[in-house]
């Protein structure tokens, strides 16, 4: 069965009649007749009583008739949420976890109060993970380090973050790579593109950072850094969000290193309504200067 068969053997439920029907549909009568007697076929019942040039639901055809219209109706609905005027459905969305936890969330609240239709799904993790889900079409767009260069990614800067190295409270001052040549290091595993920043900035000294432990947060990161263990690299903004730090050193990097773009991506050709919506009211949010130093 398809679509098209559906909707005529609803038509005709309505109306009773095959003529009638056939004007509702806009077909012949004849070619309404063969695809309701071909549906009956292949589902192997009589749905409808024919007496008097009428046709009545037979007992299956009132069954048949309920899955019908919910069929018809949720295509109706999955049509509606990628082409509709108004934005609906499920709209899935990624993003760096310090930007879940400190720019966004203004964002997504006034997104919701506009589009309450919208069923947000956010999922956090570093940028290399992110990225391939929007690749794979499971996240419909996400918020990662920019920017980003890819043949079917498309994308617009938002967030400007500055940098800061995260050092225990009585740390010696951090200028540069040399001189914490060898420490530990806290960080998100290697697709983070936070990561590889720290270990650039650690290469341009001809440095090396020393044991890199793989946290699953920013919390855990500042936990260890505060009982003296090491150094961690994350966003200013989300360092003065968490407890606790007051109780650390903070060093930023060197202009070139300091300041790191955060973009919104998503996949060339696909911008639905959802994700236009989105995408107008990010940009509108967009930070285009640098925080003030500290």
């Amino acid at each position: 069965m398809n679509l098209s068969q559906l909707e005529m053997f609803r038509a005709v439920a309505q109306t009773g009649s095959i003529s009638a029907a056939a004007q509702l549909v806009h077909r012949v009568p004849s070619n309404l007749t063969t695809r309701i007697k071909q549906l009956e076929a292949e589902l192997g019942v009589e749905l409808f009583i024919r007496e008097n040039q009428r046709l009545r639901l037979s007992p299956a055809g009132r069954n048949f008739l309920s899955y019908n219209n919910r069929i018809l109706d949720l295509v109706e609905e999955a049509r509606a949420s990628v082409s509709g005027d108004e934005p609906q459905g499920v709209f899935t969305l990624g993003a760096l976890e310090s930007t879940a936890a400190v720019r966004i969330p203004p964002l997504l609240t006034r997104y919701h109060q506009k589009f309450s239709k919208v069923e947000l799904a956010l999922s956090t993790g570093p940028s290399g993970e992110l990225l391939e889900k929007v690749l794979e079409g499971e996240l419909e767009a996400t918020f990662v380090d920019g920017p980003v260069v890819h043949p079917v990614l498309d994308g617009v800067p938002v967030y400007q973050e500055e940098m800061v190295i995260v050092a225990p409270l009585h740390h010696v001052p951090v200028t540069r790579g040399q001189e914490v040549n060898g420490e530990i290091v806290y960080a998100f595993r290697s697709n983070c593109s936070y990561r590889r920043h720290f270990e650039s900035w650690f290469r341009e000294d001809d440095a090396a950072p020393g044991k890199i432990y793989e946290m699953e947060s920013y919390h855990g990161m500042l936990a260890c850094v505060i009982a003296g263990g090491g150094l961690a690299l994350m966003p200013r903004s989300m360092l003065e969000s968490m407890p606790g730090s007051s109780t650390v050193s903070i060093w930023p990097l060197a202009d070139h290193y300091r300041y790191l773009m955060t973009w919104l991506i998503w996949r060339r050709g696909t911008l639905t309504r959802n994700l236009s919506e989105f995408v107008a009211m990010a940009s509108e949010a967009k930070i285009s200067s640098p925080p003030p130093a500290k």
